[in-house]
């Protein structure tokens, strides 16, 4: 009997077995805890970095764009011209509106808000040595075969250069052409011939362009043709699209930049102060005066379209283009990790729209702040199955500042 009580007592009861296993249980559930929680942790911190290094891509190559915006494009008459373009590689200049009616702007930037939803950004210069080069056209132009400028070969300009042809009185809007070359023959060395083919992609033909007048029309050269920096940013299906008159293959349709990028937004910063002539940079007997004595260009208006800047009760005329100071860049990248929802219930990863724009800068300057709609069209989960960071940045246009 003795014997039979040592043997029990150095064994387990049913309790104990049924507490051993218990406890085990519940140190196996934390440790899976511990593990699920360092994973989400972890996937949450590589989403970010994701997202971080996606964003600065793209607001790098938007701010490197607005920085340069504006060469060539600088003078009163060519600045915001409603132009006639045409690009046997396909590309087209973006449509904006002028009181109402739907014009193709040669501009520094040109921007269609589309409120909540992505914005289409373009941001255009030229290459030319001469920047704003230009020569007086001196016989009218009615469809001939080539264009006569105010002397023979005129600085900085060469076989297939691109040229705006610009009227000084706005009566008729302006046109993108392409030169083949200088009239060989003699005493005729100031014609710039216009010929079609391939060769020549933005001649639709070889006269093409409407009539101009001698004497109040300039043609303001752009440069090599495969040079032209005409950009068009904008965003589809979370990736960041570029096209370009300057990158193979991609004038007519985009080629992708960035993913994960859910929305571009921009909005242009116009000086609205009342300067006579509306000079900012004024001259003293043609030089400079450093600094101004107006200060340069100053913001005191942001918006996301085209406004009376100038109140000449006309919007989005050539002078409110001719006002345009900065833009502000606005880039919204999302993780490329998902958050899962919960059993029952939605993901909570972003519970709401990030808002861009919503801080006073330059201090004193209404925001315009916008609630941007991260939702991708065709993704089979929620918009709060991820989490987002927002960019933004100001850049000044620089060459917007210096005009003949």
């Amino acid at each position: 009997m003795n014997a039979l009580t040592t043997c029990r007592a150095r064994g387990f009861s049913l309790v104990e077995l049924m507490v051993s296993v218990v406890i085990g249980m519940l140190a196996l559930l934390f440790a899976t805890r511990l593990v699920i929680s360092g994973e989400t942790n972890k996937d949450a911190a590589v989403g970010g970095g994701d997202s971080m290094q996606n964003g600065m891509l793209a607001m790098f190559q938007l701010s490197g764009d607005a920085a340069t915006a504006g060469w060539g494009l600088n003078d009163r008459t060519v600045n915001g011209c409603a132009t006639t373009f045409s690009d046997q590689r396909g590309y087209q200049l973006l449509t904006a509106q002028r009181d109402g009616v739907a014009i193709t702007p040669l501009a520094s930037v040109v921007i269609q808000s589309n409120g909540a939803n992505p914005d289409v950004i373009s941001f255009n210069s030229g290459s030319a040595n001469a920047g704003i080069g230009s020569t007086l056209m001196k016989a009218d132009y009615a469809g001939e075969s080539f264009l006569s400028g105010a002397e023979n070969r005129p600085y900085g300009y060469n076989a297939g250069d691109v040229l705006v042809v610009a009227p000084q009185v706005p009566d008729r809007p302006c046109t993108v052409v392409q030169i083949a070359g200088f009239n060989p023959a003699n005493g005729r060395g100031a014609e710039m011939l216009l010929q079609s083919g391939s060769q020549y992609r933005y001649n639709a033909a070889a006269s093409m362009v409407q009539g101009y007048r001698m004497n109040v029309t300039f043609l303001y050269n752009l440069g090599q043709p495969d040079q032209l920096h005409f950009h068009t940013w904008s965003v589809s299906n979370g990736v960041l699209l570029l096209r370009a008159t300057d990158l193979a293959g991609a004038s007519a349709a985009g080629v992708s930049v960035a993913d994960n990028i859910v929305s571009v937004k921009a909005q242009y910063g116009f000086d609205t102060r009342v300067l006579a002539n509306y000079d900012p940079n004024p001259s003293n007997n043609g030089k400079q005066l450093l600094p101004t004595a107006n200060g340069g260009m100053q913001i005191g208006a942001w918006s996301g379209a085209m406004i009376d800047a100038d109140s000449d009760g006309a919007s989005g005329g050539l002078g409110d283009y001719q006002r345009i100071a900065a833009v502000r860049i606005a880039v919204v990248a999302r993780s490329k990790t998902v958050e899962k929802p919960r059993p029952g219930g939605e993901c909570t990863a972003t519970t709401v729209m990030p808002t861009v724009f919503a801080t006073s800068v330059p201090s004193g300057v209404t925001p315009l702040p916008v609630q941007v709609n991260v939702a991708v069209a065709g993704d089979a989960l929620s918009w709060k199955c991820y989490r987002y960071r927002v960019f933004e940045n100001i850049v000044p246009i620089v060459n917007s500042q210096y005009r003949p």
